[in-house]
């Protein structure tokens, strides 16, 4: 990708998220990518049929996500005593204070956040995958979901939950419930996810359907 000569329309310029170098918007050939030279990020990466299977891992990433939230998480036994939670007791668990703060936090990153962002991926992505125009308010609506992306938290929990895990593992029997094992799934979806996604070509379809 070359970078701008002269001064085009700003609807034909792409900035690297990266380094912020400019430069101006091309389909790649099929099968290629548009990299930055300065940085070498993926500016563009369009795939075949990326829209149905974008779709089918946000349906499937508001499954898991939903249901992982009812489903125990864990259960440790220790000395005799035995205690299951679900990430739902745990977010509820703090009831006064300033750690209401905490629970409406970890609720909101976990749960809140990854769930409205899928649901606006899906409002704006349905209607374009299906060959018709865009949504209401569609541009914006992927705007938001690009601007929540780094407050979804799904993935990092998960991973956060597996490191600690271990370091308890000597000092309790632990049983992991469901959810642990949905939450894992999920960090696996999210990443495909995120690989079929070029944020380019969304808006670009949105575009060119208006």
């Amino acid at each position: 990708m070359d970078p701008p000569e002269g001064l085009p329309p700003p609807e034909d310029l792409i900035a690297c998220p990266g380094c912020d170098a400019l430069y101006v918007a091309q389909m790649p050939d099929p099968k290629a990518r548009a990299v930055c030279e300065r940085c070498h990020r993926v500016l563009i990466a369009p795939r075949l049929d990326a829209g149905l299977r974008i779709i089918a891992l946000t349906l499937a990433i508001t499954i898991l996500v939903t249901a992982a939230v009812f489903f125990p998480f864990l259960q440790i036994e220790a000395a005799g005593f035995g205690n299951r939670a679900s990430i739902l007791d745990v977010a509820t668990s703090f009831r006064s204070g300033l750690l209401v703060l905490v629970s409406i936090a970890t609720i909101a990153v976990i749960v809140l956040v990854p769930l409205a962002r899928t649901l606006l991926l899906l409002y704006v992505l349905v209607p374009l995958t299906a060959g018709r125009r865009p949504a209401r308010h569609a541009r914006g609506a992927f705007r938001l979901a690009q601007e929540m992306k780094p407050w979804a938290m799904t993935e990092i929990f998960a991973i956060g939950c597996a490191v600690a895990l271990v370091k308890v593992a000597s000092l309790a029997h632990l049983e992991f419930g469901p959810a642990f094992w949905m939450f894992s799934v999920l960090v696996v979806i999210v990443i495909a996810n995120d690989i079929y996604m070029c944020s380019w070509s969304i808006w670009k379809s949105i575009e060119d359907a208006e």
